[in-house]
């Protein structure tokens, strides 16, 4: 199989979980803290740090040190709106 067909998969199993799809899309294009997306997710920050770093891992966001803090952001912003192409097909289709 052709190497950017399993990168791709890789990057399709690892959206495939709602928590990180969630994340994904409340990160946006912009950047944002550990506690903007607990804010934003309502999710704990076990499980937002979890989560972050099964996308950091499969290079979906990157993250940049401001501060005490550390921001998080994606590693290919134009994925925002492919998701966002997707769901509003989706939601069309209904």
């Amino acid at each position: 199989m052709q190497p950017q067909i399993e990168d791709l998969a890789k990057i399709l199993k690892v959206l495939g979980d709602p928590n990180r799809l969630g994340i994904v899309m409340s990160i946006g294009k912009s950047s944002r803290s550990v506690t903007e997306l607990i804010d934003a997710t309502g999710l704990s920050q076990t499980l937002v740090s979890f989560h972050l770093r099964v996308l950091r891992d499969a290079e979906i966001v990157k993250t940049e040190r401001g501060g005490p803090f550390i921001y998080y952001s994606l590693s290919m912003p134009v994925l925002l709106d492919i998701i966002t192409e997707l769901s509003n097909t989706i939601n069309l289709n209904k």
